[in-house]
């Protein structure tokens, strides 16, 4: 399966899907790989001049049968169990799929697996950043 080598990554979700049931990532790629991606029907999104490609997998398939999760690993190939934060550069894994039916034709990617290289590891907002407030404060 082919594998896009290793690039920035924003919005990974792997382990966790998003709210619209889907595991993603949006790859920051280059100029050359996004040609190659749009010369074969695959939408590459322009945000300010850097070129974004989402490669995604649905939780679970038409019938309801339910997908694997992508396989998470890190650079040694060891199953990995952590939030991927914005920044963190990956090698990924995916497999193009097409598709008709009655709306037209189809195409696009399934996630595989994603290998993390180098890890920013994501943490949240659970509100450790705040500090106590004083009690003399006033806002």
């Amino acid at each position: 399966m082919p594998i896009i080598g290793t690039v920035p990554v924003n919005w990974a979700q792997v382990k966790t899907p998003n709210k619209y049931g889907e595991y993603s990532v949006t790859l920051l790629i280059d100029d050359k790989t996004a040609d190659s991606f749009t010369s074969r029907g695959f939408r590459v999104r322009d945000n300010d001049g850097q070129k974004e490609l989402i490669i995604k997998r649905k939780v679970a398939r038409k019938d309801g049968t339910p997908n694997q999760a992508p396989k998470l690993l890190d650079a040694n190939k060891e199953p990995l169990d952590v939030a991927v934060g914005n920044g963190s550069k990956v090698n990924v894994q995916y497999r193009e799929w097409e598709t008709s039916n009655n709306y037209g034709d189809f195409k696009g990617l399934d996630l595989q697996a994603v290998q993390v290289v180098d890890l920013v590891e994501y943490t949240g907002s659970d509100g450790s950043e705040l500090q106590p407030i004083d009690d003399d404060l006033e806002f």
